[in-house]
């Protein structure tokens, strides 16, 4: 029996599916179809006599390609064992395996695995003699990841460690040599790791022009799926097999193109209708999963976007409550009331169908120790839970050696920390301190000044130990030239969350409740699929293609969501608007912003008022229920003299100041504004002369207070107070 395409299919799918010669763009919005659309094509192609063996189904999941291929056989009731689908490396290999003369290999073709390609870098990084005695050398498994980065994102090393990794710059030359030796060794040993079968098979495409009519003239069919993932080798791929005019659909949305870091490149969809004459752009805009009310946030979310495709998305689930926006006092209390929320949500809905996103793990933390404290379950995915995290559990180890002594855990973790002390001898030295062999201790503190300055900084906590707070700022000072030893590659990013933690601590007024309330985390639980029991916390990025009726998300306030490092450029401020617009897009029924009035400081310490997030500034009143944190902590909606009114009335000029200082920016920086600091708030120390300034990411300012250390507290219009490094800073006469 024929398939009935239009009984099935939405008026814009149809279009797609019916659409078989020549080139097509189809830009699929979030929740619109697109999986039965590439489906129902598949079949379609079929139906009209097109062999199997001539379409090639492009994905990034192997199994992407094997659902497809299943819901279209059940469609036609016949196998499709002759349709080539996969992603775009095994389809590399598979074409270089066949033909490994054309990719300048004589013999067969050897592919290393992860675990093959971090060895060899291993030899390489030996062989060299790289950061030799350097604690601050990154790992070899890192630089595999810094050397695929920068192939896959066609940059060098040195433009990847100034974009994402600026405390490496040190290291940069080294870093280069490594991967020139690298490449030289696989060569000179017959090798391809995962990135080389792309450039591999572009390479041999360019150089045999009869291989590659041979690839075009048995591909005549082209469909590719997640375009807007796509590097730019990955791109140049495609146009390499579909030619000049050629029958190649390409399937995606330019609006969630957030993988950047990976080496998506989200001008590839973007050009696509430039790069092959002719494009048939089809727009799918119905949506089947969300609420009219939360598309109609969505879309004006995008509707700010700088390069799009324009897109509307709609629904027939016309009723439904608007997204709400939620003003909380601070970043604390903002986790108290998101369990509020939750709780509000399990009356309606399983814990499984509760998600709270955040832009990045560490956001999650207060949340976290609010849930365990009201017993409810979760299961965390993107970035690691409180539990997980060791530099969570080091810094809180020395809390616990000072609240107990006979903690012989926390003493041996804090132990092993020390230069040249292994497992056993913490443990000895944990069983002297138990037993009060003080002989033996000073015997192994003057065998290692390590173990020396550990015993004397203990010892300086117990004789003053202040709160949960001042403690551990001191323990996190004296751990960071640890932190940053063991983990060179990413110590910025666990400072801050060592800083969140910080001011989860400045909430407690006694260290033992501090350490009883992140000692109640939930066992490890089993990560195979999802608990029904708990509530979903998840980074924007993994949850990507996933969907709930309830959604929160967490720090919707500048340099949180968007990121602070997303000030330096351009287009990373679109990224994140991106990230933003699939956060919310993941939400069927209820959706609700939070944004606090106060965050912990990065760069003095302390809390300081937060901006909200320049995407919640930018949307219209209408659109969104307001909720404000009341002086009792319960939520009420604001009076007819709020300050939303304010805040809608300077949106204009806030978003001006932010595109005129981002206009301005023509290189990213090779520094953030300061490396992360754990100090306590300090106050004006007089030095220094006030006056006005200028700042590169935040443009002109006012310097309201000198802070000693080289900081000043400057306020910026449309961006608020910020606590600066004078260098960053250029005086007015």
């Amino acid at each position: 029996m024929p398939i009935d395409f239009k009984s099935q299919l939405n008026p814009a799918q149809l279009e797609a599916v019916m659409t078989t010669d020549g080139p097509v763009l189809v830009i699929a919005g979030a929740g619109s179809g697109k999986t039965r659309t590439l489906v129902h094509r598949l079949a379609r192609l079929v139906s009209l006599g097109v062999e199997p063996s001539s379409i090639l189904l492009l994905t990034f999941t192997r199994k992407a390609a094997q659902e497809m291929l299943h819901r279209a056989e059940k469609l036609l009731g016949m196998a499709l064992g002759g349709v080539q689908g996969g992603t775009f490396h095994a389809f590399s290999f598979a074409t270089l395996r066949r033909h490994p003369q054309a990719a300048g290999y004589p013999g067969t073709l050897t592919i290393m695995d992860r675990g093959d390609a971090e060895e060899v870098m291993g030899h390489v990084i030996s062989d060299l003699g790289a950061g030799k005695g350097d604690k601050s050398f990154p790992k070899k498994g890192f630089v595999l990841e810094l050397v695929s980065k920068s192939r896959n994102k066609e940059l060098s090393v040195h433009e990847v460690l100034s974009r994402e990794s600026y405390q490496l710059l040190p290291h940069a030359q080294a870093l280069e040599e490594i991967a020139d030796e690298y490449r030289i060794y696989k060569e000179n040993h017959g090798l391809l790791d995962y990135d080389d079968m792309l450039f591999t098979l572009e390479r041999a495409l360019v150089r045999n022009p009869d291989l590659l009519e041979q690839l075009r003239a048995r591909h005549r069919y082209i469909m590719v799926d997640e375009y807007q993932d796509t590097n730019l080798v990955q791109a140049r791929l495609v146009k390499l097999l579909a030619g000049e005019a050629g029958n190649v659909m390409a399937v995606g949305d330019d609006a969630q193109s957030i993988y950047a870091f990976r080496g998506a490149n989200v001008e590839n969809i973007l050009s696509f209708p430039r790069i092959f004459e002719g494009t048939r752009i089809v727009r799918l805009e119905q949506n089947y999963r969300s609420t009219q009310p939360i598309l109609d946030l969505t879309n004006d979310i995008l509707r700010h976007a700088k390069d799009r495709f324009d897109k509307n998305l709609f629904s027939e689930r016309l009723d439904g409550p608007k997204p709400e926006i939620v003003k909380a006092y601070s970043d604390q209390t903002q986790a108290r009331l998101a369990v509020e929320k939750i709780r509000e949500f399990r009356r309606t809905y399983l814990p499984c169908e509760i998600a709270v996103l955040f832009r990045a793990g560490y956001q999650s933390y207060g949340l976290e120790l609010a849930l365990n404290k009201e017993g409810f379950a979760f299961q965390k995915f993107g970035g690691l839970r409180f539990s997980e995290a060791a530099h969570v559990k080091d810094a809180v180890a020395y809390l616990r050696v000072v609240h107990n002594p006979r903690d012989v855990v926390a003493f041996k973790r804090v132990l092993t920390l020390v230069p040249k002390v292994g497992e056993k001898t913490a443990l000895k030295i944990a069983a002297a301190v138990r037993d009060g062999d003080h002989g033996f201790i000073e015997a192994q503190r003057k065998k290692n000044a390590g173990l020396h300055a550990l015993f004397a900084f203990l010892e300086e906590l117990r004789s003053d130990p202040g709160g949960p707070a001042a403690l551990l700022e001191r323990a996190v000072v004296f751990y960071t030239p640890t932190l940053t030893a063991v983990h060179p590659e990413d110590y910025p990013r666990r400072l801050a969350g060592l800083e969140q933690l910080g001011q989860i601590a400045a909430s407690y007024a006694h260290l033992e409740a501090f350490l009883a309330d992140l000692a109640l985390e939930n066992p490890e639980e089993e990560r195979k699929g999802v608990r029904e029991d708990a509530v979903v916390l998840s980074t924007v990025h993994s949850a990507k293609g996933l969907e709930w009726p309830a959604v929160i998300i967490l720090d919707m306030v500048d340099d949180r969501f968007p990121s602070r490092h997303a000030l330096a450029r351009p287009e990373d401020l679109e990224e994140e608007r991106r990230l933003l617009y699939v956060a919310c897009t993941r939400a069927k029924d209820h959706l609700t912003l939070f944004v606090p009035g106060t965050v912990y400081n990065r760069a003095g310490g302390g809390s300081q008022p937060a901006m909200p997030s320049l995407f919640v500034r930018e949307l219209p009143r209408e659109l969104y229920t307001e909720l404000r944190e009341t002086f009792s902590g319960a939520l009420a909606r604001p009076g007819a003299a709020d300050d939303a009114l304010q805040m809608s009335s300077t949106s204009a000029s806030f978003s001006a100041a932010r595109r005129e200082a981002l206009a301005e920016t023509t290189r990213p920086l090779s520094e953030p504004l300061a490396p992360p600091q754990f100090t306590s708030s300090p106050e004006a120390s007089g030095n220094g002369s006030l006056g006005f300034c200028r700042h590169r990411i935040f443009g002109r300012g006012k310097i309201v207070a000198r802070l000693g250390d080289g900081k000043s507290r400057v306020n910026f219009p449309g961006f608020g107070m910020k606590v600066i490094l004078d260098e960053y800073l250029e005086m007015e006469p």
